[in-house]
């Protein structure tokens, strides 16, 4: 019974911090939705912190596991960074509670959510690195700074996706392959 009344209470702080943010939930507002007495939640969570962490480290391994499902071995490197980095970025804009965080930090700077989205793009920079640190091994790009080139790989396609179409057309996503291609591995235009 136990595990069971731990993922109602996870699922409901879920949908809470989703629909109201983190700084407006609170531990009854929780207990309420998850259908449990308050004290019950404190058996499992030492307080909303630690049930905010837990979910956020769930929601990095389900973006982890998208940004897999998009990578095919016959394609690529730059073909399959691109796929992956699309997928986590959708991702991150579709789903309910990162839209949420993401408004909070924006229009309250609530510290503990900022910590947290530095903590989800701090974890997408290291997948990264990951397969380019593979990639490297493989012969299929250069040797360089891995963890600088992550950076700037999801900071370019972010800036991209997202920055760009304030003041312009959308990217389609082939334009944005071709340029991340381009700008990160053939190196900058030469005149």
């Amino acid at each position: 019974m136990a595990p069971d009344r731990r993922r109602m209470i996870v699922e409901a702080a879920t949908k809470s911090f989703s629909l109201f943010g983190y700084k407006a939930t609170t531990m009854d507002q929780v207990a309420k939705l998850a259908n449990v007495g308050k004290g019950t939640i404190y058996t499992f969570f030492k307080n909303k912190e630690e049930l905010f962490e837990e979910i956020i480290s769930s929601l990095v391994k389900e973006m982890i596991v998208e940004a897999d499902a998009a990578i095919q071995p016959d394609l690529p490197f730059t073909e399959n960074v691109h796929r992956a980095l699309y997928r986590l970025l959708e991702f991150r804009s579709q789903h309910q509670l990162m839209i949420k965080l993401v408004q909070e930090e924006a229009e309250m700077g609530t510290l503990a959510v900022s910590e947290m989205l530095q903590h989800v793009e701090n974890e997408i920079i290291a997948y990264l690195q990951k397969k380019i640190e593979t990639a490297i091994a493989k012969g299929a790009i250069p040797a360089i700074s891995t963890e600088i080139t992550s950076f700037l790989l999801l900071k370019m396609y972010i800036a991209l996706v997202s920055d760009w179409e304030r003041n312009h057309e959308p990217l389609s996503s082939e334009q944005i392959a071709e340029i991340m291609k381009v700008f990160l591995l053939k190196g900058l235009p030469r005149q």
